[in-house]
C-alpha cells in the first residue's frame, strides 16, 4: 500500500506479526525435501486464520470488523468456523454479501485439506443479507438491492493443477455477466519423463459409464484383475498409492477380511505407527504397504524397501508420480529386472493421465482399442 514519500501507518501490526510469523529455529535442520514441499510448508503453517484490514486515507487498520473492513484475507476453514452450519444458534454469513472481488490462490492446497470449506464458503457468497447491520440504503447500488450481487463479483481463480473440483467452482459459482476466461497450460511431455529408475510402467484402461460408477468399477477392476497377480509371495515389496482417502478406508478393509499380509500409513498414523509400517515393509514382513496421497504430501518420506508399484488412481499432483517411482533407487538389491509398475486409470481422469504421459500420449491411451499400454523409463532409454 505504501508509496515513495507516503508512509502509511499500519495499526495492529504487533498483533499481526505474533500470529502470523515464524521463528526461523523452528524448521528441522537437516530435513532434505523437494522444492514444492519448501515452497508450501516453509514458515508458519497454522491452516486456521481469518483478518480483516480497513484502507483509510493515510492509515490501514489490521483486525478490523469484517462489517468495517475493504479486505478480508481468510483460510477456507477460518471462514468455516465463522459461517457455522444450519441449525447453530452463533453463525455469521452477511459480511460475505458485498463481496466484489474474490481471490482464490493456489487452490489446488485446498485439495489437500477438506474441500468441503471451499464449497460451503461458495455457497455463502452474495446472499441477501439477514439482518441490515446500520447500512445507509441511500449508498447501496441498486444491483445489490436487487441481489444481483453474485453476476457483478468478479472471481480470480489459480491452481497449479486441472482438477474437476476445481473446474466445478468455476462453472458452478461463477456468474459475471461478463463471461469467463481461462487459461490452461497444457502439459507435453509429461513428469514421466522424470523417472529415473529402469522400470517398466504398465497403464492398465479400466471402463466405466460415469463419473459415478467408476468408483465401484475401479474396486472391482482392483480385487478381480490386478491384486490377483500381486498375491504370491514372489511378489513382495509391493507399494499401493492411494490418492483418496475413501478408497483407501476401502482397500483397507477388504484386505482385513482378505487376511493379506499388509500395512498401512495415512496422514492420521501417528510417529510410531509410520515407522513400524516403514521397518515391517522394508523387512519384508508384510507384503503390501497401502499409503495416501495426503501422507505423501504432508510428510514426503522416502519409503524404502518397494520392489512393485500399484497406482490405485493417478496421482492428484502429477511430480508425485515421478517421486514415488524414484524411491525404487532408495533401495538397491541388484533386482533392478524384476521390478513392476502397475497404473489404474479410465476415461475420467484424462487431464491426471495427460499430466503424467503428456496430452499427446494421452489421447492416442483414450481412443486405442488396447486397455493395456506399457512405458519403460530407465537411463539407457
Amino acid at each position: 500500500m505504501e508509496v515513495p514519500d507516503k508512509k502509511v501507518d499500519v495499526s495492529n501490526k504487533k498483533r499481526f506479526k505474533d500470529e502470523f510469523s515464524c521463528d526461523p529455529d523452528d524448521r528441522p535442520p537437516n530435513l532434505r525435501r523437494p522444492d514444492d514441499y519448501e515452497a508450501v510448508f516453509a514458515g508458519n503453517i497454522d491452516d486456521h486464520f481469518r483478518i480483516g484490514v480497513a484502507i483509510l486515507q493515510k492509515s490501514m487498520r489490521l483486525y478490523s470488523p469484517f462489517y468495517s473492513s475493504d479486505i478480508i484475507i481468510a483460510s477456507p476453514v477460518g471462514l468455516r468456523t465463522v459461517i457455522g452450519s444450519e441449525g447453530e444458534k452463533k453463525r455469521d454469513f452477511d459480511f460475505l454479501s458485498s463481496i466484489e472481488i474474490l481471490i482464490i490462490d493456489q487452490a489446488d492446497i485446498y485439495l489437500m485439506q477438506n474441500w468441503e470449506h471451499v464449497l460451503h464458503l461458495m455457497s455463502h457468497l452474495n446472499l441477501q443479507p439477514t439482518d441490515s447491520h446500520g447500512v445507509d440504503f441511500s449508498r447501496v447500488r441498486m444491483w445489490n438491492l436487487s441481489n444481483w450481487s453474485k453476476y457483478y463479483r468478479q472471481t480470480l481463480l489459480f491452481s497449479s493443477l486441472q482438477e474437476p473440483q476445481i473446474n466445478s467452482i468455476f462453472n458452478k459459482h461463477c456468474f459475471n455477466y461478463n463471461g469467463q476466461v481461462a487459461v490452461k497450460n497444457i502439459p507435453k511431455t509429461g513428469c514421466i519423463s522424470q523417472v529415473l529408475v529402469q522400470l517398466p510402467h504398465v497403464f492398465q484402461r479400466l471402463e466405466a459409464n460415469s463419473v459415478l460408477s467408476v468408483i465401484d468399477a475401479r474396486f472391482k477392476f482392483f480385487t478381480d484383475k490386478i491384486l490377483p497377480q500381486y498375491r504370491d509371495a514372489i511378489m513382495s515389496h509391493t507399494l499401493i498409492y492411494i490418492p483418496s482417502y475413501f478408497d483407501y478406508v476401502r482397500i483397507r478393509n477388504y484386505f482385513k477380511k482378505e487376511e493379506l499380509s499388509f500395512t498401512y500409513i495415512c496422514e492420521y498414523t501417528d510417529k510410531p505407527g509410520i515407522s513400524r509400517a516403514r521397518q515391517f515393509f522394508l523387512k519384508g514382513e508384510r507384503q503390501f504397504l497401502l499409503v495416501t496421497e495426503r501422507f505423501h504430501f504432508y510428510k514426503r518420506y522416502t519409503l524404502k524397501g518397494i520392489r512393485n508399484l500399484i497406482f490405485y488412481e493417478l496421482p492428484t499432483f502429477p511430480h508425485f508420480y515421478s517421486e514415488i517411482c524414484n524411491m525404487m533407487k532408495a533401495w538397491k538389491q541388484g533386482e533392478e529386472a524384476t521390478w513392476t509398475c502397475t497404473v489404474l486409470y479410465s476415461k475420467y481422469d484424462a487431464q491426471r493421465l495427460a499430466a503424467v504421459v503428456g496430452a499427446e500420449r494421452a489421447a492416442q491411451m483414450l481412443q486405442s482399442k488396447k486397455n493395456v499400454h506399457l512405458f519403460v523409463t530407465g537411463e539407457n532409454n
